[in-house]
């Protein structure tokens, strides 16, 4: 294995590598040594520790996976855009399950690290684009993107875990679900008694 040019992001991806052959929480310090050829010990002078990898992996996935739904969703608006962001945000979980892992899990990142890194403000402001094309506005801004969350992560999820046993294809559902999300998204109900402005 190549020793030589040992760098920061040559870790990152080692670590981003073996999280998706692995699962992100089982990745160690000594596994991504050994791929890269090198002592344990070499590493140190790149990464802190395994929280300073996970946390960067983590960043990694996140500019990742927001890169692949702006290319998706340029120029999209209302349900095209919708579509066109899940079908991003599954594709990446399928492709990269233990990155899109990273995504998901409280890390305690670097403040400076997280601050330099562009994905998870450019993820926020586009999903928050998104949805002002249905003429939302806060509060109903924040709920609406907890909706989403919870529905693309948990679908994704449940898939990854086999937990699908139904007859009916997985994309069968997921169409529809999308379908149903759109609908919601276009008649979002008023604020409740007791909602905050």
């Amino acid at each position: 294995m190549v020793r030589a040019g040992l760098t920061v992001e040559r870790v990152t991806i080692a670590g981003a590598e073996l999280a998706d052959e692995v699962g992100f929480e089982r990745v160690t310090m000594s596994q991504v040594a050994r791929r890269l050829g090198v002592k344990d010990a070499s590493l140190y002078s790149h990464v802190r520790n395994l929280v300073d990898l996970r946390g960067r992996v983590a960043l990694l996935a996140a500019d990742e996976k927001t890169i692949r739904i702006a290319e998706a969703t340029v120029g999209l608006a209302g349900k095209d855009a919708l579509i066109a962001y899940a079908t991003a945000w599954r594709e990446y979980a399928h492709q990269h399950p233990g990155r899109y892992a990273a995504t998901q899990t409280p890390i305690d990142i670097d403040p400076e690290l997280a601050a330099a890194a562009p994905g998870p403000r450019r993820a926020v402001e586009l999903t928050y684009g998104m949805l002002r094309g249905y003429g939302l506005a806060e509060p109903d801004l924040t709920d609406a993107v907890r909706l989403l969350r919870s529905a693309f992560h948990g679908f994704v999820a449940l898939e990854a875990a086999g937990s699908f046993a139904h007859r009916r294809a997985p994309q069968q559902s997921w169409t529809r679900a999308l379908e149903a999300l759109h609908t919601l998204l276009e008649h979002w109900p008023p604020a409740g008694e007791g909602d905050p402005a």
